[in-house]
């Protein structure tokens, strides 16, 4: 599974932001059946900004039909019913590093032609 990492040089939310643009449309365009997104958790220990707006872009991506579906990382596992449903779509997730792990740093990005 292809990795987009937003907090990489610990970016502003808006630098973030216009990095996850960029790469989902480059990543669907690229015909990638999914995305592990690293948004990090925050350092506060509450969730941080760049977690925040960017569960909020790929929700109006998926409401706008950009991406198909969306399973934050401490749900995507065998233990979680959204976690099975996007291996059952994405058998390839399974192998990924953060299965079954409930990392709240990541959110898996499925597309439209899987």
């Amino acid at each position: 599974m292809r990795v987009i990492n937003l907090e990489a040089g610990m970016p502003t939310s808006d630098a973030a932001m216009i990095l996850l643009n960029n790469r989902i449309y480059a990543e669907r365009a690229s015909g990638a059946g999914a995305v592990k997104i690293i948004h990090g958790y925050g350092s506060t220990g509450k969730g941080g900004a760049i977690r925040k707006v960017c569960r909020q872009k790929l929700l109006e991506y998926r409401r706008r039909g950009i991406i198909k579906d969306i399973c934050p990382g401490e749900k995507f596992g065998p233990f979680d019913e959204e976690g099975r449903r996007l291996s059952q779509k994405c058998p390839e997730a399974r192998s990924d590093a953060d299965w079954g792990r409930a990392n709240p740093g990541v959110t898996i990005v499925l597309f439209k032609q899987v």
